[in-house]
């Protein structure tokens, strides 16, 4: 039976106020155990990545967040158990799926004038405002959209509402690279105020790098990274090293090393309770804060897929 946090807020490490708050998340399919035992903490007003491989129960983790999906464990978003109250929980959350459906025989303003009359936090201007930069026709019905131009409409859709929450599954799937800039552009701009939580689930790692505060990495269902940004770039250090180094490089005990031209990068992690000595490394070579993706092949492994 689901455990109910009763709609408490916890805090995070850091004091301050989460709006989600996971623990002890499980969910199995038949034999295959999508979660297993997950627990993190996503404080109010951050923008938070979550990252894996295919099959790492980033989907089911999202859709056990609003209620899509029976999971066993304790459950507070945003102030609500989402099994116990999804409706309400629903006019302070949305949730964009990785494959956006509309109903095919209604037009794009169709769906629209209903979502402006059953969603009171909709903003009708707002969505309208969207889709000027689109080349969708209003007039026209869902089944005649590309499967781009429907994922735009879905999109308008859902930021145009007024909520404390938006989890974001494969948003950008199937748009071109210049629209997928300027959906996050929006994102920034024109949704989010510093107050809004927002959880992003995407392959496309790099496009909302500088947009996120907090950064969680699944493997097999399994919580294997769970940091602010800020704790990242003074936990991790990459270090690109010239051949006749990399034998002290070694000696300091990287978790990982690739190659890159004219020599090899280094990345290192420091130990629980210390520093990685930054330092030592300058001496070494040019010093930087990795990628999120080469510390999520670092930190998964080469057998991640």
């Amino acid at each position: 039976m689901p455990n109910s946090m009763n709609g408490t807020l916890r805090k995070t490490s850091h004091g301050a106020e989460t709006a989600l708050s996971v623990r002890g998340l499980r969910k199995r399919y038949g034999k295959f155990l999508a979660l297993d035992g997950v627990d993190f903490d996503i404080p109010r007003g951050a923008i938070c990545g979550l990252i894996g491989p295919n099959g790492a129960g980033k989907t089911t983790a999202l859709k056990s967040l609003i209620g899509l999906c029976e999971a066993e464990g304790e459950l507070s978003v945003v102030g609500h158990d989402p099994r116990d109250s999804r409706a309400t929980l629903m006019n302070d959350a949305c949730f964009i799926a990785d494959v956006g459906i509309l109903p095919r025989a209604l037009r794009a303003i169709d769906i629209i004038d209903y979502v402006d009359f059953v969603h009171p936090k909709f903003n009708r201007e707002k969505a309208l405002g969207f889709l000027l930069n689109t080349d969708i026709q209003l007039k026209k019905r869902v089944s005649s959209l590309s499967k781009g131009m429907v994922t735009q409409l879905h999109l308008a859709i859902v930021m145009a509402i007024d909520v404390e929450l938006l989890i974001l599954d494969e948003p950008t799937l199937g748009l071109d690279i210049i629209y997928r800039k300027e959906f996050y552009d929006r994102l920034l701009t024109q949704f989010y105020d510093g107050s809004q939580t927002i959880v992003i689930s995407t392959h496309q790692v790099e496009e909302i790098e500088s947009l996120l505060s907090h950064l969680i990495f699944l493997k097999k269902g399994k919580v294997m990274l769970n940091m602010d940004m800020e704790t990242i770039s003074s936990t991790f250090v990459e270090v690109d090293v010239v051949p006749e180094s990399y034998a002290e490089a070694e000696g300091l005990g990287p978790i990982s090393t690739r190659p890159i031209l004219g020599g090899r990068s280094y990345l290192y992690e420091s130990p629980k309770g210390g520093e990685v000595d930054v330092e030592k490394l300058s001496a070494l070579g040019e010093v930087s804060t990795p990628s999120i993706a080469d510390l999520f092949v670092a930190k998964l492994g080469a057998d991640h897929a």
